[in-house]
């Protein structure tokens, strides 16, 4: 552990939001960037009809205010950025389906560092709504620094931050949205280190309320927070402009400190969205279930099991699973997201893990409940020892006949940087996503639009393809 000086990591993320430019963003980063915008505009879309996000959109109807940018599900409705935002930012992390920033330190808590995309996504869409004719280039330039700010900030803090219960994904987050808005606003100097001070307050999130609407509505409070931040420091408003460094700094308080080694690294020196990269989820639920899932996937397929002769299951993990995935039977579809023996039974009756399956009547119907309760969940001391450097789990199936069916996660798990997903996958998650709200017109011109962001006049209106078609009048 160590106390960071007291003004290195604010300065340098200030001065790269500054000096970030679209035509000094490395080429991957860029193919990378749209790939993340074309999941994230689809999250939004999957988002749009969840009950959470739903009683945020009513919310926002009721509260309303100045016509900055669109509500999701809302028609035609406008309503002010910050509050587009929180119910947008909610949306995109509803299924708990959004990316994940990896990092191949094994003192982290494999998995565990925060979902980028979001935020500053998020931040980039409703600000360039509420600025108007904010072109393609600088909406992708804001939205990567957005990223990387937030990611730099993810991997060097210690990981005590997330054991300790924060959720880092709404309080890193808000400095990711943050990073987006004030790049848009054109914010520097000492109102871009006010911005992140007014943030760092803002910063919030505790791990208990995984499994309810809670946890999703962290990420829209993130985006919320962070366009705040920036908007309120634009008007004068103003922080400590050291506020991620030093005794009383973010840093220091939510997460013991840094680790000083990776301070050197710097801003804008690696783009943390190439390497280590960023996964995709293939699942809507916590990325370290789904080499599991795989492996239970691959079993069944391949040795043809019938769920009616399934015994019993046992599935053996070390603790860097089973402590955040905390439900033993889910009751529904929210707690379901953190439970192995819920996405394990997914897998074993459907053959498949999507929207459909996520919903409260197939959680709570007797044939899930019933294999939920055949499902046993072990911590492994073999497996614990091995370390939290990756995933490691192991399925056991005992069919009523005696016979034992045995598979292993494979390490290099679906959507990692080490095994992306294909362009062809990442559309059949859009077309997963935007079932039954997009048609296959508005669903090919989001496609389109996330792959040629760059040459768009006007971002904001990514905001219009998006728009849910059972909210339109």
């Amino acid at each position: 552990m160590t106390d960071i000086t007291p003004t290195n990591v604010t300065r340098g993320a200030c001065a790269f939001i500054e000096a970030s430019r679209f035509d000094n963003l490395p080429a991957e980063a860029i193919r990378i960037g749209r790939r993340c915008v074309l999941d994230g505009l689809a999250l939004y879309v999957a988002g749009s009809d969840e009950e959470s996000v739903q009683v945020l959109i009513e919310d926002a109807r009721e509260v309303g205010g100045k016509p900055e940018a669109l509500l999701l599900g809302g028609g035609e409705m406008k309503i002010p950025a910050a509050l587009a935002a929180r119910v947008l930012g909610t949306a995109g992390h509803a299924h708990d389906w959004d990316d994940t920033q990896v990092s191949r330190d094994p003192a982290h808590v494999y998995g565990l560092l925060t979902h980028p995309t979001v935020p500053p996504l998020t931040a980039a869409l409703v600000m360039s709504q509420k600025l108007g004719s904010v072109s393609g280039r600088d909406f992708l330039n804001a939205f990567i620094t957005g990223v990387e700010v937030e990611s730099k900030i993810s991997e060097w803090m210690l990981p005590d931050h997330y054991k300790r219960g924060l959720h880092s994904s709404g309080t890193v987050g808000t400095f990711g949205a943050c990073a987006a808005a004030a790049k848009l606003l054109g914010l520097t100097g000492t109102k871009l280190a006010h911005a992140l001070g007014i943030a760092a307050s803002f910063a919030a999130g505790i791990r208990c309320n995984f499994g309810t609407m809670s946890k999703p509505l962290h990420v829209g409070r993130a985006s919320e927070n962070g366009v705040t931040a920036a908007l309120l420091a634009a008007r004068g408003f103003t922080a400590d402009p050291e506020a991620l460094d030093g005794r009383w700094g973010f840093m220091q308080v939510q997460g013991g400190g840094a680790t000083a080694a990776k301070l050197e690294q710097g801003f804008g020196k690696t783009w943390s969205m190439v390497e280590p990269g960023i996964s995709i989820k293939p699942y809507p639920s916590g990325i370290v279930t789904h080499q599991s899932m795989d492996a239970m996937l691959k079993l069944v397929t391949e040795k043809n099991v019938d769920p009616k002769k399934v015994e019993r299951i046992d599935f053996y993990a070390g603790s860097n699973i089973l402590n955040p995935i905390r439900y033993p039977i889910a009751q529904n579809h929210l707690q379901a997201k953190f439970s192995m023996a819920a996405l394990l039974a997914m897998i074993v009756l459907k053959r498949q893990a999507g929207r459909q399956e996520f919903t409260n009547a197939f959680i709570q119907s007797e044939a899930t409940q019933d294999m939920q309760r055949r499902i046993n969940v072990h911590l492994d001391p073999e497996i614990e020892a091995r370390g939290w450097d990756i995933i490691r789990s192991r399925i056991e199936i005992t069919l009523k006949d005696g016979s034992k069916l045995t598979e292993w996660a494979n390490e290099r798990y679906r959507g990692g940087p080490d095994n992306p997903m294909s362009d062809k996958d990442l559309e059949g998650k859009v077309a997963a996503c935007t079932a039954g709200l997009l048609d296959d017109k508005r669903r090919e011109a989001l496609i389109a639009a996330a792959y040629g962001v760059e040459k768009m006049a006007d971002a904001g209106q990514l905001a219009t393809i998006i728009q849910p078609q059972s909210s339109e009048a």
